[in-house]
């Protein structure tokens, strides 16, 4: 099933803090987030390599579930970045031969892979990554794939010389594997989108048609992310978004949100009547725990604009910057908060 029978479930975006014994966290943290390979990253290579990222699996699904959890991820352990691991998969992409562009944080660059002929899926990329995760779990599980208008926004073309055109075969791309991770197993696959935010008016332009695209046929539950960036990177956000309202249109059925740190004016939300909304209830800028009752007001921000029903509890955006145990802390948090919001809600 999509949706576990609770009121206002809880999930992750998708990532978890990775083990250090796995990938080198501090390295990770001082740099931007890989677009092209970044191998070097990872303690070790080969089979040792595909044994470690399944049991850093099955670690983030066994703290999910312990922590309550409705919705479990694999926490995204296999990859080094959200996007990188499926974008450089894809023929077409050159990823060894890379290119700089300036990146999405003013007065900064970033290294991207170049697109050198048609972009197209030739093999399943997730899959397997799906089948592994059902397997540790019988709750539901959300699987995260990059979005067709981020995907253009994260890297160099020398091939169409159209940006719409790469969007569109992006989205072609995913919707082959999309169609792959649910029969895999998937309960919901989201596209992450954050460059919606970072480039609101050029996302008017296409972002919708490459959405829908990467969509059109499916049949399972699915969502579409966008955020003002790692709280680990953007200390200062904005309490409203550029681009949000727009995405009442499009054919996901969940839009997923940062609302905690931002302090997000939660009055926007009364414009996407049509979605449910995966609801950030948890500040990834604060090392400190918030307190269970702290996470249900931010919940009840919402509730002002938004059913119940069509509310879905969830970190602001990936977790895999923090410290595990705060991580872990929040996500017991979280869970609490929902428990005390369906006791009020039941009377």
């Amino acid at each position: 099933m999509a949706r576990p029978n609770v009121l206002l479930p809880t999930t992750l975006v998708g990532s978890y803090p990775q083990p250090d014994w796995l990938i080198d966290r501090r390295r990770l943290a001082d740099i931007v987030p890989p677009r092209a390979r970044a191998r070097d990253l990872w303690r070790m290579e080969g089979a040792l390599l595909d044994q470690a990222q399944d049991d850093a699996t099955i670690l983030a699904v066994r703290d999910q579930e312990r922590a309550g959890i409705d919705v479990v991820t694999d926490g995204e352990m296999r990859r080094e970045s959200y996007s990188n691991r499926f974008a450089t998969a894809l023929e077409g992409m050159d990823s060894d031969n890379p290119a700089e562009v300036p990146s999405r944080t003013p007065g900064r660059v970033q290294i991207v892979p170049r697109v050198v002929g048609k972009l197209r899926r030739s093999a399943p990329i997730q899959v397997r990554d799906v089948a592994f995760l059902r397997a540790q779990t019988d709750r539901p599980i959300r699987i995260t794939v990059p979005g067709p208008f981020t995907m253009t926004q994260q890297l160099f073309d020398e091939y169409y010389k159209d940006e719409v055109a790469v969007a569109m075969d992006c989205a072609a791309a995913l919707n082959d594997e999309i169609k792959d991770l649910f029969a895999a197993g998937a309960d919901i696959v989201q596209l992450d989108e954050p460059f919606l935010q970072a480039q609101p008016e050029k996302a008017r332009r296409f972002a919708i048609a490459a959405i829908d695209r990467a969509l059109a046929g499916i049949q399972g539950t699915t969502a579409v992310h966008l955020c003002f960036g790692y709280a680990a990177r953007v200390s200062a956000k904005p309490s409203g978004y550029s681009f949000l309202p727009e995405l009442n249109a499009c054919k996901a059925d969940q839009v997923s949100i940062e609302a905690a740190q931002p302090k997000l004016d939660c009055s926007i939300l009364a414009e996407l009547p049509g979605k449910s909304i995966i609801l950030g209830v948890l500040d990834l800028g604060d090392m400190n725990v918030e307190s269970a009752e702290a996470v249900a007001a931010r919940v009840r921000r919402a509730l002002a604009y938004v059913s119940a029903d069509r509310i879905i509890l969830a970190p602001d955006c990936g977790m895999k910057y923090l410290p595990r145990e705060i991580a872990f802390a929040k996500l017991k948090a979280m869970a609490e908060a929902a428990a005390i919001l369906r006791r009020e809600l039941a009377g």
